[in-house]
């Protein structure tokens, strides 16, 4: 028998396969990417993966700085998580247009004022140089509300 048959068998089966699920995405947004959106998206990630939840998060920044921010990396680090080391991007249109949500901190300062309209804005959040131990408290109690609120809703992809 000649390869042929085989290789339209493995064309018309890669051809005719669902396509694999896209992930949907949670995008924080702080004012430079480098801190409170980095803890979110790790402790929504951790939260989302331990609940089976097929959605991922992703931080970014309104006036991304050129690192992430020290005292995150750290605190992420002592609380058993593996921090981004990539550099702060900034926050596309694209990924509010297809994002399942997006949520911004410090809506009030004048680079974030933009977000005003967003998922929702997490004022409350101090920063994570001020105290780690505070900020992540707080950012952990949103995202788990966050994710409870994906499981209630079986949503893990975007809205039309």
């Amino acid at each position: 028998m000649t390869p042929l048959p085989w290789l339209l068998v493995a064309l018309v089966v890669a051809c005719t396969a669902p396509a694999p699920r896209v992930r949907a995405e949670v995008v924080f947004v702080c004012e430079h990417g480098a801190a409170k959106s980095v803890v979110a998206m790790a402790y929504f990630n951790k939260l989302a993966a331990e609940r089976g939840l097929d959605v991922r998060a992703v931080a970014r920044g309104a006036d991304p700085q050129d690192k992430p921010s020290t005292s995150a990396t750290e605190g992420l680090r002592s609380d058993g998580l593996q921090p981004s080391l990539d550099p702060p991007r900034p926050l596309m249109a694209a990924e509010i247009r297809s994002s399942a949500r997006v949520i911004a901190f410090d809506c009030n300062q004048a680079a974030m004022k933009a977000l005003k309209g967003m998922d929702a804005c997490w004022d409350d959040v101090p920063a994570t140089s001020d105290s780690y131990a505070r900020a992540r408290e707080i950012i952990r109690a949103h995202v788990s509300a966050v994710v409870d609120d994906l499981v209630a809703h079986g949503s893990s992809s975007p809205s039309p």
